[in-house]
């Protein structure tokens, strides 16, 4: 009895030992089926991240081109900004020179025209001033040439012999050249005879 005892629970033993390894192993079989399947899956999720990865570096690659670019470009433009600020100061510089020159120019222009201009208004006054003495030793010698050809006519009426008659002018000048200066000096009649008589002239301009 002892022995079918000892044989149940050999029995006994060795079936929970079968079960417990049957449940080992499936579980070892579902451990590893699950960790393949997680390895797998981390295996997809690393290369994506390493797509991901590699497209990012790219695209970092790309924008660091881009970066380089831009700031060669905002050189140039800084560049062309001093260059364009240095001629625009030039440009003032030597436009302020053209500027002070042409005004300087006009006032050596209106300088002159006013200097023109005076000389023309006094050159007018002198002109006026000539005609005005023409115009009194116009005025004169017409006045001495009617009075010799009236003293002629009455010589004549009163039956003398023709005259021969002299304007003896004394001298006469312009002082200013604003007027007439001495007047007529005297006017000397002769007659054939050699007898001869003097006309006081006295006329002033």
């Amino acid at each position: 009895m002892d022995n079918n005892r000892d044989l149940d629970l050999s029995s006994i033993i060795a079936e929970v030992k079968a079960q417990y390894e049957d449940i080992a192993n499936r579980s070892r079989a579902e451990a590893e089926a699950w960790y393949q399947t997680k390895f797998e899956e981390l295996q997809a999720t690393a290369g994506r991240h390493g797509d991901d990865l590699r497209n990012t570096k790219g695209e970092i690659s790309e924008l660091n081109r881009l970066i380089q670019r831009i700031r060669s470009e905002i050189e140039n433009t800084r560049n062309q900004c001093a260059t364009i600020q240095t001629a625009i100061g030039d440009s003032e510089e030597r436009g302020e020179m053209a500027l002070k020159d042409a005004k300087a120019k006009v006032m050596e222009l209106e300088d002159a025209l006013q200097k023109a201009k005076a000389d023309m208004a006094r050159q007018l006054r002198e002109y006026q001033e000539l005609m005005n003495v023409k115009l009194a030793l116009d005025i004169e010698i017409a006045t001495y040439r009617k009075l010799l050809e009236g003293e002629e006519s009455r010589l004549s009426g009163e039956g003398l012999n023709p005259i021969s008659y002299s304007v003896i002018s004394s001298s006469s000048g312009v002082a200013g050249g604003a007027g007439l200066g001495a007047g007529f000096g005297g006017l000397s009649l002769s007659g054939a005879g050699g007898s001869g008589f003097g006309l006081g002239g006295g006329g002033g301009g």
